[in-house]
């Protein structure tokens, strides 16, 4: 694994401690997409093999992406304002600090009496009593596999479909940059278990909603590049979402149409937020955008990383503009990740 500031475990340690405890709350971050519903899920159907009692919870109280709404045991998730029922260990997954879990959760976290962290987004701090955090693993739930392997838990079909469900979204169906052989073993093993790989890329892949599509439509219209082609940008308007039908959930396949054309090296999507903007990236060559995010007040990974600005929409698209201009400007695409993408 990848040391991070984080990480004061090794993941038998962390394996040993939650078997020794009950009572968990597991929560993820804010918008959860699917490495954090699965790995959410995943850990509470590991927990609940061994007898424990385990519950999942929302950071904010918000419908999920509906695309996700197949996993085994999402109709049981509960906000964490709402949840009133025991909670003696927290354990947070997929989510690196704690304004990405919102307030309820965070205090859901200061009153339980032990916390631990499973992740792959490194960061300076640790929130938890106990963390592990390995960048180099190319989902949250390829961790948690692993974590219920240790704990003895039953791995059978509800928990590999959670898990490989993080894995393909995290590596977009294992073509990012992030597939390798380590994460190309584990969905083997998720599917041996009985995940059924088909079945998923359907739910996650195939079952876009209209709206959505109309989305893209207005990105794909609205498109800008620079950097001779090697950066694209675009974004979608609160305006939007009402004029098509659209929820939040809606806009995150977007990105994809952008990163999808030949000779961008990173793309961008932005979405309006009122006073707000939120942003994505992501990379296909070696161009760090977490760093590109770190410096707007953001993070993630190498190659695929968010952030938020303050401000109208214009500017914000001025403004990333030329942050990607000069990000790129007098680099090289990397021959090996064009190939791969």
């Amino acid at each position: 694994m990848s040391v991070t500031p984080q990480t004061n475990t090794t993941l038998p340690e962390l394996a040993a401690a939650l078997a020794e405890r009950d009572d968990f709350v597991i929560c993820g971050h804010v918008s959860p997409d699917g490495d954090c519903i699965g790995s959410q899920l995943a850990l509470m159907h590991a927990l609940r093999s061994l007898g424990k009692r385990a519950v999942c919870l929302l950071a904010k109280d918000e419908p999920i992406d509906a695309r996700l709404a197949f996993l085994p045991g999402a109709d049981g998730l509960v906000p964490a304002a709402l949840y009133d029922g025991p909670a003696a260990t927290f354990v947070a997954v997929d989510v690196p600090m704690r304004d990405r879990m919102n307030s309820a959760a965070a205090h859901l976290l200061d009153a339980c009496a032990f916390s631990a962290t499973v992740d792959h987004h490194a960061y300076d701090e640790r929130m938890t009593d106990l963390a592990y955090v390995d960048p180099a693993s190319a989902s949250t739930t390829m961790l948690v596999w692993e974590l219920a392997g240790l704990m003895g838990a039953e791995r059978g079909a509800e928990l590999a479909t959670c898990c490989y469900t993080g894995l393909v979204t995290d590596t977009g169906r294992f073509q990012y940059q992030n597939t390798d052989a380590a994460a190309l073993a584990a969905a083997s093993a998720m599917v041996a278990a009985g995940a059924d790989a088909a079945g998923v890329a359907r739910e996650i892949f195939q079952s876009r909603s209209l709206p959505s599509v109309e989305l893209e439509a207005l990105a794909v219209e609205r498109m800008r590049f620079g950097a001779d082609g090697g950066w694209a940008l675009s974004w979608v308007m609160r305006d939007d979402f009402d004029a098509v039908g659209a929820v939040k959930a809606d806009a995150e396949p977007l990105i994809d149409a952008l990163r999808s054309l030949r000779g961008v090296r990173v793309a961008c999507m932005l979405r309006d937020q009122g006073d707000s903007v939120r942003g994505s990236f992501r990379a296909k060559d070696g161009t760090d955008v977490a760093a590109l995010a770190r410096t707007l007040g953001g993070g993630g990974h190498r190659a695929a990383a968010g952030f938020t600005v303050s401000g109208p929409m214009e500017a914000a698209v001025e403004r990333i503009g030329a942050l990607l201009d000069e990000a790129l400007a007098g680099t090289p695409a990397d021959a090996e990740g064009e190939r791969g993408a």
